[in-house]
């Protein structure tokens, strides 16, 4: 949720390099404080923190320290991580055709990145943490960030940098101000032509050509309400009237909404990767051919990553060579398609998942516990894998690309509060479905002991949505029409925009 901060900082005053190296210095200290707080007062005796030995209870100074150290980090990296993948993308010219098809391919890179991170954690740390080593995993985690930083400051003098374009809530104000007041006026956007400046645009920014669609926000910029107000000789107040491009700015943003409000159900179906997914492989068998060496339910998320790992790269160097050679498009599919396969692939894995379910109860022991191994869980960790490739890397890029120079942070962290609302809606869907099947003495669907409960008939329900929800992305999908850059060159007076051509 800090991503929109975060953002808007970066948008409106500080530049993404400057918000970078803050948030993440904060996201250091924080990890600093929770590793040094755990070490000297948290982990108490020495040794507890595993299953069998807990802690010894905290003080509520002890805890408040605790806190604050875990809303640092929160704050540190979530105003840090979209604001790096876009400061990533400005380092490429997107006008220049050999650094805009690198710029598409930063983004697999980046998320790639990601993963690879996250791999680690699964991993190293999680076998330090089983052990009861929470301090060192903590300060291994500690060193990384601090590392990660270095590496970001040492780059400073061969970075290319975006100036700040000013608040953007204010310009969003600014329209909604004169859109409502120019509608009270009485004149019919069609009936004069819309102001433009020849100058740079408000924004920083390059200047928006006026497209069709929301037309009750172009009266923000009629000049026929503001007749006086379009001459050279008097000053423009921003509140009575807007340019073209502050105007399409707005609509930008409304445009992109519909397209990202069907991603959150998306992040719902991924969410359960890391819930009920483990919960699910902790009542499988988890043996192996190793004496005394089981399977830990939450290190099968590493199936996931290998296959992002491997999409990623076949995507890049087989895929979309072959897609550009039979259409011609040379990135190959479009992110609208991508997102549109990723919810396709979150459908299936969701419907894979509860038939893995349901043999799996066929085969069920004593409480939670089933012959069926947990390597079948393998199909689903890689639908998933695939899937969020195509989603997530594809928002990435379309937010992106869509968004205007002055938003481009933002765009990136609508991104990221998608994967925060569906972990929220996650938790209400789940809070429902066990509310409405837990009645007259039922165990409902997902109980303590998922042998009593109908896990597999809860994951066919998230499949079904996720159909739902594509349905209605084809929908928005199809009628998306982008915004249309001004590459006109400058050299005009200010005054009127004129009839401005049809978006491309």
């Amino acid at each position: 949720m800090f991503s929109l901060i975060g953002a808007f900082l970066s948008d409106s005053y500080w530049g993404r390099y400057k918000t970078c190296a803050i948030f993440q210095a904060i996201f250091v200290l924080g990890l600093a404080l929770l590793s040094l707080s755990s070490r000297l007062y948290l982990i108490r005796p020495v040794g507890c923190g595993t299953e069998h030995a807990p802690c010894e209870p905290h003080s509520s100074a002890e805890l408040g320290i605790f806190y604050i150290a875990l809303y640092m980090i929160a704050f540190g990296n979530g105003g840090y991580q979209p604001n790096v993948a876009t400061f990533g993308a400005d380092q490429f010219d997107g006008e220049d055709p050999a650094e805009a098809h690198s710029k598409v391919s930063f983004f697999s890179y980046f998320y790639l990145a990601l993963n690879l991170g996250s791999l680690f954690s699964n991993t190293f740390l999680s076998f330090l943490e089983d052990e009861g080593n929470w301090a060192l995993g903590f300060w291994v985690s500690t060193a990384a960030a601090a590392t990660a930083l270095l590496l970001f400051l040492s780059g400073t003098l061969r970075y290319r940098y975006i100036r700040p374009s000013g608040n953007p809530v204010g310009r969003i104000f600014q329209v909604a101000f004169a859109a409502c007041r120019n509608w009270k006026a009485g004149v019919s956007p069609g009936a004069e032509s819309l102001y433009e400046s020849d100058e740079k645009a408000d924004s920083g920014g390059r200047k928006l050509l006026h497209t069709e669609g929301f037309r009750f926000l172009d009266r923000a910029a009629l000049v026929g309400a503001n007749p006086k107000l379009a001459t050279c000789a008097q000053p423009r107040d921003p509140s009575k009237l807007c340019t073209v491009t502050q105007v399409e700015e707005v609509k930008s943003i409304l445009r992109l909404l519909p397209i990202w409000l069907c991603t959150i159900l998306y992040s719902v179906v991924f969410t359960q990767m890391a819930s009920l997914f483990v919960v699910q492989g902790a009542a499988m068998r988890r043996t192996t051919r190793f004496p005394g060496f089981s399977v830990p339910p939450s290190s099968m998320s590493a199936f996931d990553i290998v296959t992002v790992a491997a999409t990623i790269f076949l995507y890049r160097r087989a895929v979309c060579p072959l897609v550009s050679r039979l259409t011609g498009r040379r990135n190959g599919p479009t992110e609208l398609q991508r997102m549109g396969l990723g919810l396709v692939l979150g459908a299936m894995a969701m419907a894979t998942a509860g038939t893995v379910e349901h043999f799996r109860k066929a085969s069920a022991t004593t409480a939670m516990s089933s012959d069926l191994h947990i390597m079948w869980q393998v199909p689903q960790y890689a639908l998933i894998g695939v899937s969020e490739v195509m989603m997530y890397v594809g928002q990435l890029e379309f937010f992106n690309g869509e968004m205007p120079d002055a938003l481009k942070s933002f765009g990136s962290a609508l991104c990221m509060m998608s994967m925060s609302l569906g972990n929220y809606f996650s938790d209400v869907i789940v809070s429902a479905v066990t509310k409405a099947t837990a009645v007259r003495g039922r165990p409902g669907w997902i109980p303590t002991d998922l042998n009593e409960g109908h896990l597999d008939k809860f994951f066919f329900l998230l499949a079904v949505l996720a159909v739902a929800d594509f349905a209605v992305y084809l929908v928005c999908a199809s009628r998306y029409r982008g915004g249309t850059v001004d590459d006109r060159s400058d050299g005009e007076e200010d005054g009127m925009a004129g009839q401005t051509p049809a978006p491309v």
